[in-house]
């Protein structure tokens, strides 16, 4: 055990990135390394630093349960206190919360929809590439408005078409030969993807890219080019039920591979070390040099907030594997703490968005690094796709409105929106009806700018590591402390909430997985609560957490909190142990993310206090005569 502990911390001296200097900053005091590097500090004979940082963590979560309404238990909802007092109190607590007020400089004058809706967006995960001002000027030029030198918003937004930034055509071809020889590639799309490696820091000398429809498209190609008929394995770490992960798992299976994962601790969800070391880890020396398979690591979860040590990614590349880091999770900033200058996965995977709360499709984007991509197969591979100006859909409708198939195959893949786990289509027909009429002369302008400009990711640039996440752990902390101070009356000290994984935490990441009890502790069913929340302009997620590992002790609250996956295509009525797990509710901060936004949340959860709130709002949804909720 000792000679483990002594390889982890030489292992961790490995792992200091040269970006650490900037994120040491981040510490709302001033004293702790990178949030986002969950690790031990090198063993020196200085070791004051190791140990303020370490108190500095605990001096963080210490402060925020005895400032976030200190021995007081909410029990209902009317009691709450308002959110003007309880942003005074906020600020009290993180004083340097104030410091980033330039984020919400950027959300007055680049995403003034938000305010106007009063939409609150807790299930946008992706990087947004372009601001909702972009979008205004890409669809109406007239209206020419909340720019940086008129940052006041007009009275109300002005109307939008829908019309894409960009249209997508799939490219032919196999993955391994993309990598390697690329291909026709227009100059909006080379911009495009320029941008997106510069604000990666990937480097073009070391690695290849392709766009892809979709982050399951880009998993579904790596696992059906990976050569899993000599490297054997494919080991993952989620906690939590990954549609990517399920299709990658899938060919990976048919094309030989052993499917792994790595497993959770209840009742805090904390990755079980040793048994991912055992998976991890060759057993016999001389086969030390053979690759032993693929290993898809997250960084941290998307649903828990879990942050997990690159540690395992250089553990996993001595012992002869193959590394696919997953940052579809990272906030805006994080890659700049992963410092690819010394961490190089052979391959990496990253999704972008167009508009932060108005408009969510988009692409992903797949990394290979260059020495790796001879190890892939040629296979007959879909998913791949190519960008298209959004000038050459104006060019191809206006003048051949509705008949020429190209324009339609242009304008459908347009319409192309991902959410969840539902993907939509929206009609090419649509889309060319709202072209006609409109003259080239009218975007060309605007269309210039768009393809040199990707103003979502310049306004991240400009806000730093440091800024974004101290702003997002404050918010994040302050809902958990929040959420975890409401309780059912006359019950005996019922919480109203539970929450998995994480909880008040320096170094927890901006998201949280939670269910709503009633007061006899019965679960409320996660999608009823999203869609009620829909229902009071609150966007929310729910997702399922797997691969939990329940001790002895904990054996009795196992059968209580398990459930089995509501899959009814599976035709497996049997309780397999990949279909056990918890349905949960998720929220998930961005960048753009204010206290009224968490605190709209923890007044809306708040309100499952009255035991009959469910039922009113059945009452009142029928007696507006539309349709009644499907789960009430």
């Amino acid at each position: 055990m000792r000679k483990d502990q002594r390889s982890m911390k030489e292992e961790s001296k490995k792992m200091q990135s040269p970006c650490l200097e900037e994120v040491s900053q981040g510490c709302l005091h001033g004293c702790c390394p990178s949030p986002f590097l969950n690790q031990h500090e090198p063993q020196t004979k200085a070791s004051k630093p190791r140990n303020s940082s370490a108190a500095c963590r605990r001096d963080f979560a210490s402060k925020t349960t005895s400032s976030i309404f200190p021995n007081t238990q909410f029990t209902n909802h009317e009691s709450l206190p308002s959110m003007q007092d309880s942003f005074a109190e906020f600020t009290k607590a993180y004083p340097q919360y104030s410091d980033t007020y330039r984020v919400d400089q950027i959300r007055s004058r680049e995403y003034y929809h938000l305010s106007f809706s009063d939409h609150t967006c807790l299930d946008y995960l992706g990087i947004g590439l372009f601001s909702y001002s972009q979008l205004q000027k890409q669809e109406c030029p007239k209206y020419r408005i909340a720019s940086s030198s008129f940052p006041v918003p007009p009275e109300s937004p002005p109307p939008v078409l829908d019309i894409p930034f960009f249209g997508v055509s799939y490219k032919p071809g196999n993955l391994k030969t993309q990598l390697l020889h690329g291909g026709v590639a227009s100059e909006f799309e080379s911009v495009i993807r320029k941008r997106i490696m510069s604000f990666l820091n990937v480097s073009e000398n070391d690695y290849s890219m392709v766009f892809t429809a979709n982050k399951t498209s880009a998993f579904k190609l790596v696992a059906e080019s990976y050569p899993f008929q000599s490297n054997r394995k494919l080991l993952t770490v989620y906690d939590y039920e990954s549609e990517a992960i399920e299709a990658m798992s899938n060919s990976s299976e048919k094309n030989g591979a052993k499917v792994m994962s790595a497993e959770f601790s209840w009742p805090r969800l904390r990755l079980q070390s040793s048994k991912l070391r055992n998976m991890l880890v060759s057993k016999e020396k001389k086969k030390k040099k053979k690759r032993r398979g693929l290993f898809v690591f997250p960084l941290h979860s998307r649903m828990t907030g879990a942050r997990y040590p690159y540690l395992w990614m250089s553990i996993a590349e001595e012992n002869g594997w193959h590394v696919l880091i997953d940052s579809c999770a990272l906030g805006p900033k994080d890659m700049d703490s992963f410092g690819l200058s010394l961490f190089r996965p052979d391959f990496l995977i990253c999704s972008f968005y167009k508009v932060f709360g108005e408009n969510p499709s988009g692409f992903a984007c797949l990394f290979a690094k260059k020495s790796t991509i001879p190890v892939l197969e040629t296979s007959s591979t879909s998913g791949i796709i190519g960008l298209i100006p959004s000038q050459k859909l104006f060019r191809a409708v206006t003048e051949s409105p509705g008949t020429d198939t190209e324009v339609e195959n242009l304008a459908s893949q347009s319409g192309r929106i991902e959410k969840g786990k539902t993907t939509y289509e929206i009609q090419h027909a649509e889309i060319v009806e709202k072209l006609k009429g409109i003259e080239m002369s009218e975007v060309s302008e605007s269309d210039k700018g768009i393809e040199m400009e990707c103003r979502g990711l310049d306004e991240v640039d400009s806000l730093g590591l440091v800024t974004i996440s101290n702003r997002a752990r404050c918010l994040i902390n302050w809902l958990v402390s929040a959420l975890l101070k409401l309780q059912h009356p006359n019950t005996n000290g019922t919480p109203l909430v539970r929450i998995y994984g994480p909880k008040v935490k320096f170094d927890r990441g901006p998201a949280i997985a939670f269910n709503v009890f009633d007061w006899k502790g019965e679960k409320i069913e996660p999608v009823l609560v999203q869609k009620l929340a829909d229902r009071s302009n609150i966007s929310l997620s729910y997702g399922f957490l797997h691969h939990i590992w329940f001790a002895d002790k904990y054996q009795e609250e196992k059968e209580k909190v398990i459930e089995r996956r509501n899959n009814e295509a599976d035709g497996n009525k049997g309780k397999d142990k990949s279909d056990m797990g918890i349905a949960v509710v998720t929220a998930a901060l961005g960048f753009l993310a204010n206290f009224q936004d968490i605190y709209k949340l923890w007044e809306f959860i708040a309100q499952f206090l009255d035991a009959d709130f469910v039922e009113k709002e059945r009452w009142r949804y029928t007696s507006l005569n539309q349709k009644t909720i499907e789960v009430l």
